[in-house]
């Protein structure tokens, strides 16, 4: 069962199931400020528990890693959840997740950001110092499919595991667009650290990060 209906729930499709319960639903916005949002994902999610025997796949967010946002309302609502799956699922899969590139979705994802700044010629500022993991949204379910069984009561970070540059990102972009981005380089930004387990790293064995970056521009460019 899936529930949800943005870019990882439709994307969850292929591979749903009555013995799997994902939950892909809740707060989507990591500026997100109203109790009551994320009030509303906390009680779908208990709601669904309750009807639920099989297992839970919850999705999560690598950002929870991230120092400079321990005290977001959005990574300690994430952390809530998680400390509650695990203190009240007989069986579950925590994935946490890094910056999703897919078509559609947010218009504020950092695919999305770019791409639709290159294409109307907008001049931008790019934090040099910054670092983002980036992961296909295709690669949520062809991960689940081959993985998901064999895993109970983890939780595990997913993500291609390769910290990319936003110049590295943007020339990727660029050159699929076929057309120059203008934007000015500012000594800032950060990132964050992120452990990621046998799992992950044998799930992107054999792909380097330019070939990812590569396939992501030409799938979602």
């Amino acid at each position: 069962m899936i529930i949800g209906s943005g870019l990882i729930a439709n994307s969850l499709r292929n591979i749903d199931s009555e013995e799997n319960l994902f939950f892909a639903s809740g707060v989507s916005n990591s500026l997100e400020t109203r109790k009551s949002e994320f009030e509303r994902e906390f009680s779908l999610l208990k709601s669904s528990l309750e009807n639920n025997i099989g297992k839970l796949i919850y999705f999560s967010t690598l950002s929870v890693n991230d120092q400079s946002k321990q005290n977001s309302h959005y990574v300690l609502h994430k952390l809530e959840i998680e400390d509650y799956i695990k203190n009240n699922c007989e069986n579950y899969l925590i994935l946490r997740i890094g910056n999703i590139v897919g078509n559609g979705g947010n218009p504020n994802t950092l695919f999305n950001f770019l791409k639709n700044q290159i294409a109307r010629s907008t001049v931008f500022k790019v934090h040099t110092k910054a670092r983002r993991l980036l992961l296909d949204i295709d690669d949520i379910a062809k991960f689940l499919n081959t993985n998901c069984m064999g895993i109970k009561n983890e939780t595990i970070n997913f993500a291609f595991p390769y910290y990319y540059d936003l110049v590295e990102i943007i020339g990727a972009i660029q050159d699929q667009m076929q057309k120059k981005a203008t934007y000015e380089e500012t000594d800032e930004g950060d990132f964050y650290k992120v452990n990621f387990d046998d799992t992950t790293n044998e799930f992107f064995h054999g792909i380097t990060s330019d070939e990812y970056l590569k396939i992501l521009a030409q799938k979602y460019i």
